[in-house]
């Protein structure tokens, strides 16, 4: 067994070997034990993992999107994650918000978050923020990062997420719950997609998209929209697979079903310009 588990390891090092002769190996043998199975995909391999090991990524909300969005994108070895939310761990967030304890209730989200993907994966470095997104912190981590991830529960964040992407030319994975039902896109119009502006021109009446607290949610949709999001982010860092650009893929937990629709930038829209390579 000790021999299979070195020839396994000598293996790993040989699909993630550094790309020059002189560098210095990327991954220790225990991260190459962690990540073995992304290494064994032939869509990941070992410059796969390297460049989830290189990217930088910023998730908005550490809550019920963001929790899943967390423990993914921490497990699967992206190495620089920034947190960004400014809310406090409460009682009724537990019912989904698993990423959190019931001992860390009243304990800043950002940082129990961190907490909590630290004790999952040492080989990581997070960054919490106990933060509104807003101001010139928001565009300053906007602009370190490689992707955005919006988990965020309300529309100033959703559009200002949007803008700020727009402007810096960064992708924005983006998902939204209701009740039993969530969807997810990734906004890119830097790469032909439209911008959630283009989808979205003008915010729902209250009464047309209540919120979680209003009208309640499903505990497991979080984790499976959020889980879907963080997929969606391997596949951009990793270049594997088709990833969600110009499409939104809506969930259904009540019946089991899911659609997607296919998003065209809107002419004349004020954030991008509606100019993405698939405008009419």
């Amino acid at each position: 067994m000790i021999v299979l588990y070195s020839d396994v390891l000598a293996w790993l090092r040989a699909r993630a070997k550094p790309a020059s002769a002189g560098e210095a190996p990327l991954f220790s043998d225990a991260e190459l034990d962690r990540y073995a199975r992304h290494i064994y995909l032939r869509e990941i391999g070992g410059a796969g993992q390297a460049r989830l090991k290189r990217a930088k990524v910023l998730v908005i909300g550490a809550g019920g999107l963001g929790a899943p969005v967390l423990q993914y994108l921490g497990a699967a070895g992206v190495g620089q994650i920034g947190v960004i939310d400014d809310d406090l761990v409460e009682n009724s967030n537990l019912q989904r918000q698993v990423i959190h304890a019931d001992a860390r209730i009243g304990t800043p989200k950002a940082l129990s978050a961190a907490d909590a993907m630290r004790a999952q994966n040492p080989f990581i470095n997070v960054t919490p923020y106990v933060d509104r997104f807003a101001g010139d912190l928001a565009r300053q981590l906007v602009a370190e990062s490689d992707i955005i991830f919006d988990g965020s529960d309300n529309f100033d964040t959703r559009y200002l997420a949007n803008d700020l992407c727009v402007a810096a030319g960064k992708p924005l994975v983006s998902g939204a719950l209701s009740q039993w039902e969530g969807q997810l896109s990734i906004f890119d119009p830097a790469h032909g997609t439209p911008c959630y502006a283009c989808v979205f021109p003008d915010r729902p009446a209250p009464e047309l998209a209540p919120s979680c607290a209003a009208a309640g949610v499903l505990g497991p949709l979080p984790g499976i929209v959020g889980s879907m999001m963080a997929a969606e982010g391997v596949k951009l860092i990793t270049g594997a697979g088709v990833p969600l650009m110009g499409k939104m893929l809506i969930f259904d937990a009540a019946f089991g079903q899911s659609r997607q629709m296919v998003l065209r930038p809107r002419v004349g829209c004020p954030v991008c310009g509606g100019k993405g390579l698939d405008a009419t």
